[in-house]
Order: structure tokens, then C-alpha cells, then sequence
């Protein structure tokens, strides 16, 4: 993996295409200003100052994609992330919690009121607040995971 553009691996270029126009599509604004370049907005979501992360469709969901800003707030690296369980982000007493968040924006499309705490690799706790979670769809309009951002966290221990 290129340590210096690893928006340019795991098929991100394309994936962060699904993540805009899912956005787009279920939120109905941009996630960021769309600069027209596919690799240019790869990089820009990945540097981003938000987190971005979204996970596949599998019963148990892993994820498949985390920003830098969701890198650093969760002590991972790529590797690390890309083959987690996303469910494991929250502790086990908040699973259920966020199980119920992730139906209700398979059901709606998106929830965009969400907030929960959240776990890093190291057992560093932190509330999320006015989270967006949105469905992803490629585009032929198949379901493919889900995708959520938020800019507001703040640490709980």
C-alpha cells in the first residue's frame, strides 16, 4: 500500500464514488464539494477533517473504508480497520443500540440525528453527535452497505 496516497488502493477511488453519490442521492446534498476528478475526490474525502467510514453487506458487517480523521479517532491503520467487524466500534453494552440505528437507515435511507459512544483500539471512549448514516447503492441502485460521517466528538475518558 502507497503509505502516501492510500486513497489510491483497496478500489477506494471507486468506492468513495459510491459514498458521494449515495449521499448525494439519500441525503440530497454533497458530502463535499464534488471537484469533477474521481481521485481528486477520493483524496479529498479521505483527508477530510470529518470521519468517514462505511461497512459491506455481510450479516456481520466489516468495514471497508475509514478516512484519516476515522484512522486516527479509532487508533487504526487501514489493514486494522478494513478487517473489523463494524459492530465493534461500540462497546458490547451500545451494540444493540446501534443495530437499531443501522435498520432504521436500511428502512429510511438515512438517519441523520444519530449520537452513541463509540470505542477506539486502545479502550479510548467517545460520544459521537449528529451522525449521518446513509445507505449505499452502486449503480445499477444495489444496496451495498452503509456509510456513516460525523464532525462532533468529544472524549469520555
Amino acid at each position: 500500500m502507497s503509505a502516501a496516497q492510500p486513497w489510491l488502493e483497496n478500489n477506494w477511488v471507486e468506492h468513495t464514488q459510491i459514498l458521494l453519490n449515495s449521499f448525494r442521492r439519500f441525503v440530497g446534498r454533497d458530502l463535499i464539494e464534488r471537484l469533477g476528478d474521481p481521485i481528486d475526490e477520493a483524496r479529498a474525502v479521505f483527508e477530510a477533517p470529518f470521519v468517514v467510514v462505511s461497512h459491506a453487506t455481510q450479516d456481520d458487517p466489516v468495514l471497508n473504508y475509514g478516512n484519516q480523521t476515522a484512522l486516527g479517532l479509532w487508533e487504526m491503520d487501514v489493514p486494522t480497520l478494513t478487517s473489523m467487524p463494524s459492530r465493534l466500534t461500540a462497546e458490547p453494552m451500545h451494540r444493540d443500540e446501534r443495530a437499531q440505528l443501522m435498520a432504521r437507515a436500511a428502512r429510511d435511507g438515512y438517519v441523520d440525528d444519530y449520537r452513541g459512544v463509540r470505542i477506539s483500539s486502545s479502550g479510548k471512549r467517545f460520544l459521537i453527535e449528529q451522525a449521518v448514516v446513509w445507505n449505499l447503492v452502486d449503480g445499477e441502485g444495489n444496496r451495498v452497505g452503509q456509510a456513516a460521517t460525523f464532525s462532533q466528538w468529544k472524549p469520555l475518558n
